[in-house]
């Protein structure tokens, strides 16, 4: 059954995401519900892609598990069907969990691996990506010579996030955060996209989001390294000079560009074959990662 949006009763609603649902569970955790909307260029498109959010909260989940010997992380181990109303479990199953409830860092924590989307439109113009100078010679999809650090505000819905220096990174949350936060990014990308090529998937670049609690522990929060947050490309048909295919919402962005869309709301309906597809790259990503 696809879900577009929940209607959990039996909690107070927080806020609707782009992607998820959020709602209070007590006054210390919060359940993250991952609908089947789908977000491109920064506006939610108005038909659900099938098993969507099913796939990313495995994917997320997965990954929490691998790397949590890097960083703390916001999941309690509570069952999120244990905390709604039984006629409601059918919405949790599977999409859902319960989280602790942190003070969020206003900035996301973007690792760029390799030159693509508005890091080569950057490097095109100016050579650099985010105020960092590049070598000359790269070509789009071009695998940086170590991976990069490029933060970004964010951004409320229906707005474009805006990429940032480190420096004004420093600004917004102290000099020791930001670096604290550069270097987790940087690890947390390193494991993964070490261990995704291992399993022919590339993960050209990433975005993580952190919290702290009270006693201003830094913790890794939202998703990660799911499709919506990543870059996944095919290492087999992988070449330098193009944009690659991709496991990701990519599939989505070039139908929306085939039809001249204008990037602001309001979406076209997506085609059912158009879902479909994306859904399959979604799920073939799941597979692959996570056997």
């Amino acid at each position: 059954m696809d879900l577009y949006q929940s209607s959990i009763k039996s909690l107070p609603l927080i806020a609707r995401g782009k992607v998820r649902d959020i709602y209070a569970v007590g006054e210390d955790k919060m359940l993250l519900l991952a609908s089947d909307r789908l977000s491109a260029y920064d506006v939610i498109l108005p038909t659900p892609i099938p098993e969507k959010g099913r796939v990313l909260t495995q994917i997320a989940n997965f990954w929490f598990a691998k790397l949590g010997h890097v960083v703390a992380n916001h999941l309690t181990g509570i069952d999120p069907e244990t905390v709604v109303a039984p006629d409601e479990r059918d919405q949790v199953r599977g999409r859902a969990i319960v989280v602790k409830k942190l003070t969020t860092l206003p900035v996301e924590a973007v690792v760029r691996g390799y030159l693509e989307g508005s890091g080569w439109k950057e490097y095109s113009e100016s050579r650099k990506v985010c105020g960092i100078p590049l070598p000359e010679g790269l070509q789009r999809a071009s695998k940086l010579p170590h991976p990069i650090f490029t933060p970004a505000t964010k951004a409320e819905a229906g707005e474009h996030d805006e990429n940032i220096t480190f420096e004004r990174m420093c600004a917004i949350v102290g000099e020791a955060r930001a670096k604290e936060v550069r270097d987790v990014a940087i690890r947390l990308y390193t494991e993964a996209a070490d261990f995704a090529l291992g399993k022919g998937i590339i993960i050209a670049d990433t975005k993580f989001e952190f919290g702290v609690d009270a006693a201003g522990k830094l913790h890794l929060i939202d998703e990660i390294l799911t499709p919506d947050s990543s870059r996944f490309w095919p290492l087999d048909t992988y070449k330098v000079g193009a944009s690659p295919e991709s496991f990701d919402k990519q599939y989505v962005r070039n139908w929306l560009d085939s039809i001249g869309f204008a990037r602001k709301p309001p979406a076209p309906d997506v085609p059912r074959e158009v879902a479909l597809k994306t859904s399959e790259k979604y799920q073939e990503a799941f597979k692959r990662i996570a056997g």
